[in-house]
């Protein structure tokens, strides 16, 4: 298990490796051909040390990368401004710790995003005044501007459902999310209407995990996938601690996690009923 930012340079290195091998050079002839020494490459490749934008132009140029969005996605990995929004949340860099702030970044590059959910709406479908009760509730004592900030920041993430192309996101909700009510009657009732919405969107999947279904693998804790375009290598899954985020990039715990969702899917109401359900819900409140 990695940090986020470990898991950044581990993946970049791993990818250009790859990038090298298939344009037929070794780690001599690649580091002649931008003019360093073998040992920088290799400390990239490792995820050693960090690498500059830069030198990942450097890299992808030499190497005849020529795939806009793999090169977007890696160049984001290395730090420089993505292909979307810029890195519009290092503006909130006083305010966000490091984990969060890389969490963004991926979540930004991301085509994809498969996520369990067993106490609350996800942070992208979550309604301002439902966004604040959580924060605020997370975050415990904290002054006005802050928590005005962090719920900016929150929703701003949600551009990612309205980019050119959209984040699809898969969201397993366990019942329990419905009931629970954040914020008071009156906010829960927003945030129901808003899943309604939500859900009606095509690039929005949600599904109701009922009580009826018992014990499942999901009562370990939420947990999230995301997915990146041009290679399933830099897919990557994050868990949420109070203090911090843990990222698994091992394909071993991929799988894992990716057969745990695909078995909670299963066992969860149809997108359908869902949809219904919660709709019902919401006409009740």
């Amino acid at each position: 298990m990695q940090h986020g930012p470990a898991v950044r340079r581990r993946k970049l290195g791993a990818e250009l490796r790859a990038l090298r091998a298939d344009a037929g050079l070794t780690s001599g002839e690649a580091a002649r051909l931008v003019g360093w020494h073998q040992s920088k490459v290799s400390r990239i490749e490792t995820g050693t040390s960090g690498v500059k934008p830069s030198d990942v132009r450097l890299l992808l140029d030499a190497y005849g990368v020529d795939d806009r969005q793999l090169r977007e996605l890696l160049l984001v990995l290395s730090g420089a401004g993505d292909g979307r929004r810029d890195h519009w949340w290092q503006a909130y860099r006083g305010v966000l710790p490091p984990t969060y702030r890389d969490f963004i970044s991926l979540e930004s590059q991301a085509s994809a995003m498969r996520t369990l959910e067993t106490s609350v709406v996800p942070g992208l479908l979550q309604t301002p005044e439902y966004a604040r009760a959580v924060t605020r509730a997370a975050v415990g004592a904290v002054d006005e501007e802050r928590l005005d900030t962090l719920v900016e920041v929150r929703l701003a993430r949600q551009d990612v459902l309205r980019a050119d192309p959209p984040l699809a996101l898969s969201a397993v909700l366990d019942e329990a999310v419905l009931h629970r009510e954040v914020g008071g009657p009156q906010v829960m009732a927003r945030q129901l209407r808003r899943l309604v919405e939500a859900a009606r969107l095509p690039q929005v999947q949600l599904q109701v995990l009922p009580f009826t279904a018992g014990a499942h693998i999901g009562i370990t804790g939420p947990f999230v996938i995301l997915s990146f375009p041009s290679t399933s290598d830099l897919d990557v899954v994050v868990l949420d601690h109070l203090t911090s985020s843990l990222y698994l990039e091992r394909k071993e715990d991929l799988r894992a996690y990716t057969e745990a969702f695909d078995s909670l899917r299963i066992h969860a109401l149809s997108p359908e009923d869902s949809l219904d359900y919660i709709a019902a819900m919401s006409d009740g409140a």
